[in-house]
């Protein structure tokens, strides 16, 4: 099963830029499909692969800062190849 995820990670501190850094960094070097913007952080793949990942990346980065907060939402089907159409 196909899933896409779509993260929006925020550490509530003041040196939150290089947590994000660090965090998107390793969901890149997964392996796994990533795309970004300025809002948020998008990954694809199957349920397994990429809910494995986000286990070991949310915590890992979560337990570098102080607070933190994710949002997530998860979608049933790989949308990496959406396009517009209007």
């Amino acid at each position: 099963m196909d899933i896409s995820v779509e993260l929006t990670f925020s550490p509530l501190q003041d040196d939150f830029e290089q947590h994000i850094i660090d965090f998107i960094k390793k969901l890149r070097a997964s392996g796994l499909t990533i795309l970004e913007n300025p809002l948020s952080t998008q990954v694809f793949g199957s349920y397994d692969e990429v809910m494995e990942v986000l286990n070991t990346e949310i915590k890992t980065a979560f337990e570098l800062m102080d607070r933190g907060l994710l949002f997530m939402k998860i979608v049933k089907s790989d949308r990496s190849d959406y396009e517009p159409h209007f």
